[in-house]
């Protein structure tokens, strides 16, 4: 298995660290929102991660290297790009120009949900009762961080619909990365983000939105070079080490970073659910970061006991 040594955080740790990239993000773009369309701005967030990592990587390497990937590692890789990067931000844009953001961003969290789904049943990842327990506390703590601003029942309109594609669509994206994250995790994010940003910003132009002013484009960028691409790239690196569902488990506290950070530095208000989504959130991590050391621990005196 090739390592990458340039990110020597245990596989946990380094997926909490993409969901604190991540979530930051979220309030960040809310910002910029003010002077960007919507799918501009997720073409500008895709192209400061492809652009950003791609001269990284060239840094590290000196020049440019091959990523050395098998022909299936590519299939698995293409079909990443076009599920996360293409068809799922489309997707979403679709859904939200018919469906209210406070239940958008309820859905969204079917992404953590349908991962998991996937990994278990059709990629046979393992999960046992302390897994399954602490997921479920991290989706209810998610479900109800999205109930403070939701103001009307949950529908299946066709906004709906879309949306809930959209999540399945980046719940196959995170599986199908799954199957590559034993390569240069810096290449496999890089790639889809020039991808994913060509795209989104080639419709957005096609849609008639215009180009802000220059810091604008410079601010987008580097929020999506830290929340889109280093992110991604701690995501990959996750994957590598504890798979897709818990990954996904860990990745679902974003929300909540988002929404801390909004808090924080926003002043948006927070009700007591928020409290008792961060409870439940902290719970559903601590026992996924609990059972994996006890699963070490396990496995450290069994060998011991072997050589003995």
């Amino acid at each position: 298995m090739k390592t990458d040594h340039a990110f020597p955080l245990s596989s946990a740790f380094a997926a909490l660290g993409a969901a604190v990239l991540f979530g930051a993000s979220t309030p960040l773009a809310k910002a910029l929102l003010r002077d960007l369309s919507p799918v501009l701005l997720a073409g500008l967030l895709y192209l400061g991660s492809g652009a950003g990592l791609a001269l990284i990587r060239l840094m590290r390497d000196r020049g440019w290297r091959a990523p050395g990937m098998t022909k299936r590692e590519w299939l698995w890789l293409l079909l990443a790009i076009v599920f996360g990067g293409v068809l799922g931000p489309v997707l979403l844009m679709l859904g939200l120009s018919h469906t209210p953001a406070a239940t958008a961003s309820l859905l969204l969290n079917l992404e953590a949900v349908l991962t998991a789904l996937i990994a278990w049943i059709v990629f046979r990842e393992n999960a046992n009762r302390r897994i399954v327990l602490g997921f479920t506390l991290i989706v209810a703590g998610a479900v109800l961080l999205a109930l403070p601003g939701s103001s009307q029942h949950l529908g299946l309109g066709h906004g709906a619909l879309l949306i809930a594609g959209a999540c399945l669509c980046w719940a196959l994206d995170n599986n199908f990365t799954c199957r590559v994250s034993t390569s240069d995790a810096l290449f496999i994010a890089g790639l889809k983000g020039w991808v994913a940003g060509i795209v989104n910003t080639a419709i957005a132009i096609g849609l008639g939105a215009h180009f802000p002013a220059t810091p604008i484009v410079g601010m987008a960028l580097g929020v999506g070079l830290l929340g889109y691409g280093i992110s991604l790239v701690l995501f990959v690196l996750a994957l590598r080490g504890v798979g897709s569902a818990r990954t996904g488990a860990y990745f679902s506290t974003a929300p909540f970073i988002g929404a801390a950070i909004a808090i924080l530095a926003f002043g948006d208000h927070a009700s007591w659910l928020f409290w008792l989504a961060a409870v439940l959130m902290g719970a559903g991590v601590w026992l996924h970061l609990t059972e994996r050391r006890e699963h070490l621990g396990r496995s450290t005196r069994k060998d011991r006991e072997q050589q003995a």
